[in-house]
C-alpha cells in the first residue's frame, strides 16, 4: 500500500542498496559521476530522487555541491546515516513540482526514476520545474530505459526482467495508457514477498518534446554513460537537454 512516502517506505528503504547492489559497484557509478561533475563545472547540482544517495555522495566527494529533492523520508533517512549523508541538503517533496533556492548548472535523473511520475503532465511539469531552477546553458540530464514493446513476444504484455533463486521481476505493459507495472517478488526470511510499482513510459522523442516545452533543446543522447553511441538496439539512454544562453 503507498503511503506518503510514495512506493519507497521504510520495508523497500532498509534493503535498497542490497536489492540493487549492483548498481553501487564502482565501475557503475563512476562514469556516471565523472558525466555529471563535467556538467557540473563550478556551479551547483540538484538531484530529483535522492534516494539514499548513490550517486549523491560520490558526486560531492568529487567537489560538487548537491541539494536533492526526495518524496521518501524513508530513503532519506538511510542518506543520513551514511559518511557525510548529513551535509547534503534534502528537500522533501514531489520533484514534479517542489521547488528549492537558488539555480544549479545541472539537475539530474538516474535510474529510470522519471518513470516514477505516472501521467504525462506530471512528467512535463518535471521538465518545467527543472528549467526554472537551472541557470542559462545549465543542462538537465535523464538515464531513462527505452520501452521494452518491441522485445514483448506477440500477443503477450508481460516481460520478465529479473530472474533469480531468491527474486523475481516481471514488467508489465498497458500500452493504450502508456502503463509499466514492475513486479518484484522476493523471499525474505522464508516468505514470499511482493511488491507491485507503477511506472509511465515515455519514449525518447517524447521527453524531446516536453523539454521543448520547458524551453530546453537536446544537446546529447547516448546509450550509456560512458557516451556510447545510441541506436536502434540500445536497451535505455542518457540524454542531455540544455537551457539556452541569453
Amino acid at each position: 500500500m503507498q503511503n506518503d512516502d510514495g512506493y519507497f517506505d521504510e520495508s523497500i528503504a532498509a534493503r535498497y542498496d542490497q536489492f540493487d547492489a549492483e548498481m553501487f559497484d564502482p565501475a557503475v557509478v563512476d562514469p556516471v559521476i565523472d558525466l555529471l561533475a563535467e556538467l557540473a563545472g563550478s556551479g551547483r547540482a540538484l538531484e530529483l530522487g535522492i534516494g539514499t544517495g548513490r550517486i549523491a555522495l560520490p558526486l560531492v566527494q568529487r567537489g560538487v555541491p548537491v541539494h536533492g529533492i526526495e518524496l521518501s523520508k524513508a530513503m532519506v533517512a538511510r542518506l543520513r546515516a551514511k559518511p557525510g549523508g548529513e551535509d547534503i541538503g534534502v528537500t522533501i517533496g514531489d520533484f514534479a513540482t517542489t521547488t528549492v533556492d537558488g539555480t544549479f548548472s545541472v539537475a539530474y535523473l538516474v535510474f529510470n526514476t522519471i518513470l516514477n511520475l505516472t501521467t504525462q503532465a506530471a512528467q512535463v511539469a518535471c521538465f518545467r520545474n527543472v528549467a526554472a531552477h537551472l541557470e542559462h546553458g545549465g543542462c538537465f540530464v535523464i538515464e531513462v530505459g527505452v520501452p521494452e514493446l518491441q522485445r514483448l513476444p506477440p500477443g503477450e504484455t508481460i516481460r520478465p526482467f529479473h530472474v533469480s533463486e531468491t527474486r523475481w521481476g516481471l514488467d508489465e505493459y498497458d500500452v493504450a495508457v502508456q502503463g509499466l507495472t514492475s513486479h518484484h517478488f522476493e523471499i525474505v526470511d522464508g516468505r514470499l514477498e511482493r511488491v507491485s510499482i507503477p511506472f509511465r513510459y515515455a519514449w525518447p522523442s517524447e521527453l524531446d518534446l516536453m523539454a521543448q516545452l520547458a524551453g530546453m533543446s537536446l544537446r546529447e543522447r547516448w546509450s550509456g554513460w560512458k557516451r556510447e553511441p545510441f541506436t536502434s538496439d540500445s536497451r535505455k539512454h542518457v540524454s542531455v537537454w540544455e537551457k539556452p544562453v541569453v
